[in-house]
């Protein structure tokens, strides 16, 4: 068993990167694989709350999240891009662990493997 942080980077809309570390974030737990999904810059906010996806050809990105926490990965919003995003910790989605620079640091110091959306 391997052990993966994916870091998404982007917003969860207007491209198709946060539907993809989603989709990789569980695949990867379906492996066996001990997996981190890790949220930065503009990425946090696909942990906001009450996302309204409809009308639009997207995912929500919010039951995504949800998602990866009910199946046992770590999801992680860094602290910094939340005030960065005008964001606060009881906005996010029930599960979401906000983690200081140094924690995420760590967090992919410990993988063996980091993929970046």
């Amino acid at each position: 068993m391997g052990r993966i942080s994916i870091i998404l980077r982007r917003p969860p809309y207007g491209t198709v990167d946060a539907s993809e570390a989603i989709r990789h974030a569980l695949g990867g737990v379906t492996e066996d694989m001990d997996v981190n999904l890790i949220l930065v810059d503009g990425g946090v906010n696909a942990a906001r709350r009450n996302q309204d996806t409809s009308g639009t050809e997207y995912m929500n990105a919010g039951e995504g999240i949800r998602d990866c926490i009910e199946m046992g990965i770590g999801v992680y919003a860094d602290k910094l891009s939340l005030k960065d995003s005008h964001l606060d910790a009881d906005e996010l989605e029930e599960g979401v662990t906000v983690a200081s620079s140094h924690e995420i640091a760590e967090l992919v110091k410990e993988s063996d493997t980091t993929m970046i959306f």
